[in-house]
């Protein structure tokens, strides 16, 4: 497909401006050569669009069971709320009443959901969360003179954001395996926690979809270690509402506003990343806090031992609206409802495939759960990647590949709560079809898909020659 550059026509426009009414910028304070633009009809840019758009696959789609992602509808009332002018039209400077009401009412739905006391809006994101979520721990360590703490537990089932987030503070990071059934070895961890432990990072339910039956006794044993424990909340759609992480002991948690209350994730827009923390972390949050007096709101500084601002203002605003819309339209009791459904869809879909399909962790699973197809591949030569492949030609986007580590051939399946039993019938039917398809002819597995625009590109070459600028001459 051609891009808008190699589409231009020299001379070709579809505005007419106006004549300028300003004067005119003196040769020395213009650019050296002209700004290279595409000059495009607007036929030429809408047909451009339009087929960018039908070659794309989102969840307005199709079925999306991308594992530990969370990718949920996303309800348009929470569009319409954000695009309400008093929203998109204050400046974060301007003490605006409503907007403020707004911040400080959802940081205290988001703290009663997750059993913190205090919550900042600024981080952008997920990992953006992780990152300031550690930098607490470390601000913390700091202040208290605990200079030998230096390292982070992560288990081997964590995110694969955690360790990079974990060095990124300038952490040391410490891999402990999981124990047979899934949950975190207790005696690995043990022997990993002491003097130099700085806190352990854990999402549970873990990326095996098992929520920890020892949840409480591994927090015990990091803050016996006088380590701090800190939650990866993007898993939090399964739980959300019914159990809380302040309760199973994490001291700080970031949230994923763009997975569990659904405002958009992916396609490079804007996500939302909140902290929130145990009133002791407080004091060491980013940004500035509402604070509200006689009905009044206002913002007030954190004071000296904030570890100050890690984006500027005060965050996505707009994706705080959306999730703000989305918990007043659920209310306290949809909320639990919520993770209730997203528990028994993916049990649904679940019992659906096993017995033929190799489940990695048997069992009563939450929110998500992972195919093995290691023994497959040894008996048939078909990979995970060649039947998330396959699923494309059945309007199925992928599950998530060969994550987590710790499963090999791993294919990880979380349908969320917004999923008809309906749809879900329908997916384990492709994937039982394409099972029938490797028992009858595996070979014809490597070529799929068949029916999509982009079939199996050079990912090596894109891996390691990425090309990240329109190739043609400045």
């Amino acid at each position: 497909m051609k891009t808008l550059f190699e589409r231009s026509v020299p001379g070709r426009h579809c505005t007419v401006l106006p004549a300028c009414d300003v004067p005119v910028l003196k040769p020395s304070e213009t650019r050296e050569k002209a700004l290279r633009l595409p000059e495009l009809s607007e036929t030429d840019i809408s047909r451009h669009y339009t087929s960018l758009a039908k070659q794309t696959f989102g969840v307005n789609d199709g079925f999306y069971p991308l594992g530990s992602c969370t990718m949920k509808y996303n309800p348009k009332v929470n569009e319409k709320a954000a695009q309400l002018e008093g929203f998109t039209d204050v400046h974060p400077l301007q003490d605006a009443q409503g907007s403020l009401e707004l911040l400080k009412t959802a940081e205290k739905y988001l703290c009663e959901i997750t059993g913190m006391d205090e919550m900042t809006f600024q981080p952008a994101a997920g990992a953006h969360g992780e990152l300031t979520g550690l930098m607490l721990i470390k601000r913390y360590h700091e202040l208290n003179g605990h200079t030998l703490r230096n390292k982070i537990i992560v288990p081997d089932s964590a995110h694969g954001t955690n360790p990079a987030s974990s060095a990124m503070c300038g952490f040391t990071v410490v891999n402990i395996p999981s124990a047979p059934d899934g949950c975190v070895d207790l005696e690995k961890l043990r022997e990993a926690a002491g003097e130099d432990t700085a806190g352990l990072m854990l999402t549970n339910p873990n990326t095996l979809g098992i929520f920890d039956k020892n949840i409480k006794a591994i927090t015990d044993i990091v803050h016996e270690a006088g380590g701090l424990c800190y939650y990866d909340g993007a898993n939090l759609n399964a739980v959300m509402g019914i159990a809380r992480p302040g309760d199973m002991g994490f001291d700080c948690v970031h949230l994923n506003l763009h997975k569990s209350f659904s405002t958009p994730h992916g396609g490079g827009g804007p996500g939302s990343g909140p902290v929130g923390c145990k009133s002791f972390l407080a004091d060491y949050l980013p940004g500035e806090k509402v604070v509200e007096e006689n009905g009044v709101y206002r913002w007030q500084s954190r004071g000296e031992n904030s570890i100050g601002c890690v984006r500027g203002f005060h965050g996505n605003f707009l994706v705080v609206v959306k999730a703000f819309a989305y918990l007043t339209t659920l209310g306290k009791q949809g909320v639990p409802e919520v993770a209730k459904n997203a528990v028994l869809n993916a049990n649904y879909i679940k019992h659906l495939l096993e017995g033929t399909w190799q489940v990695a962790r048997p069992g009563i699973c939450m929110h998500e759960f992972v195919l093995t197809l290691e023994e497959l591949k040894k008996e048939t030569g078909v990979s995970a990647m060649d039947v998330a492949k396959a699923l494309q030609d059945y309007g199925i986007h992928p599950p998530t590949m060969y994550f987590p580590l710790n499963v090999h051939e791993a294919l990880m399946i979380e349908p969320t709560e917004t999923e008809s039993k309906e749809t879900l019938e329908e997916a384990a039917a492709a994937f039982m079809d394409i099972w029938k398809t490797i028992q009858e002819n595996p070979e014809s597995l490597h070529d799929t898909p068949h029916h999509s625009y982009i079939k199996r590109p050079d990912e090596v070459t894109a891996a390691r020659h990425p090309v990240l600028r329109d190739p043609l001459n400045d």
